[in-house]
């Protein structure tokens, strides 16, 4: 098949090329997929999509006029898809349902490191030969009670990797996960969770239901200088409510490797230019954040993961299949 893969990186190139090893035609462009650049795709079978990348019913319209019939999605989430619309026109969905969990997981944990010993600080301090610790206080993480919002594969690893800090672990979820019952998480509603919790890591998807599961009044319910961690999607949390928290002192410390406005800006380097989103610039001038540039998912076993199931997603296709990552 003919493969348009949209927002291209030198890393998408080698290991997309290594996994198909030559069995689709497979072109890149280093554009996102929107309105404007569906026109890209005219011609094409199918094309590859990643978690920016923007497809609407006026999208899936302008593809299914240019002869794309499918649509590989290079990721678990897909809520930037519209999956009615792509029904409508007939085009197939296919995603990424499962790469390394443990990626997103340590991920989460390392965020929370950092943050709670200071080490985004105490390395910018001794890059310049200041040696002093005074402002770099952080406390113990055994002991402490941490809820994990979500406790599928990526949330059982992280309440895993708690337990073994010596954490009390607190669970949210539509339903309990076997797996983290014998770790001995405690599943409570949401509110209780969020009172009792001196972490706090979120891993549900994003979705009606969870936009803004993190809103003012949850952050209002949280602990005095709680973490709160989101290695999820941006959406989840109400950033504007979040800087207030932040700026008022509720909050402890903030680790995002995601961003609700991050289209157009994640995965880019924008050094050179003018800041043009106020929210995240304020968001980057407290001490106790940090924002990484959705990087979770980014180890080597993770990625190459993607790109094997991608491109297997693609041969049943090709083959008149249907599998496990058809939406």
């Amino acid at each position: 098949m003919r493969v348009l893969v949209y927002d291209t990186h030198s890393y998408d190139r080698t290991f997309l090329d290594g996994a198909n090893n030559g069995r689709h035609q497979l072109d890149y462009t280093t554009a996102q997929l929107d309105q404007q650049t569906a026109a890209l795709a005219a011609g094409y079978d199918a094309v590859c999509l990643f978690v920016n990348d923007y497809a609407d019913a006026d999208v899936m319209a302008r593809l299914a006029q240019g002869g794309v019939r499918m649509i590989a999605q290079r990721s678990t989430g897909y809520n930037n898809i519209d999956l009615e619309a792509a029904a409508q026109h007939n085009i197939a969905v296919m995603r990424v349902g499962y790469y390394s969990p443990y990626a997103v997981a340590e991920h989460a944990v390392a965020l929370l490191m950092t943050l709670n010993r200071r080490i985004h600080r105490a390395y910018n301090r001794t890059r310049e030969f200041n040696f002093r610790i005074a402002g770099l206080l952080g406390r113990d993480i055994h002991g402490t009670t941490v809820g994990v919002v979500g406790t599928g594969k990526i949330g059982a690893i992280f309440a895993r990797i708690m337990q073994g800090f010596g954490c009390e672990i607190l669970g949210y979820d539509v339903r309990e996960n076997p797996e983290c019952l014998e770790l001995g998480m405690r599943y409570l509603p949401l509110a209780e969770l969020l009172t009792a919790c001196d972490i706090v890591s979120l891993h549900v998807p994003l979705m009606p239901a969870t936009h803004h599961l993190i809103n003012r009044t949850s952050l209002e319910s949280m602990k005095q200088d709680a973490y709160l961690i989101n290695t999820s999607r941006g959406g989840l949390v109400d950033t504007d409510a979040l800087i207030d928290a932040v700026a008022s002192k509720k909050l402890g410390g903030v680790g995002l490797d995601v961003y609700e406005e991050e289209q157009g800006k994640f995965f880019r380097d924008l050094s050179d230019a003018p800041i043009s989103d106020e929210t995240l610039a304020r968001l980057m001038t407290f001490p106790n954040v940090i924002v990484t540039g959705h990087q979770a998912f980014f180890t080597n076993e993770a990625i190459t993961t993607i790109a094997e199931t991608t491109i297997a997603n693609l041969d049943d296709f090709a083959a008149g299949r249907k599998n496990a990552n058809t939406l």
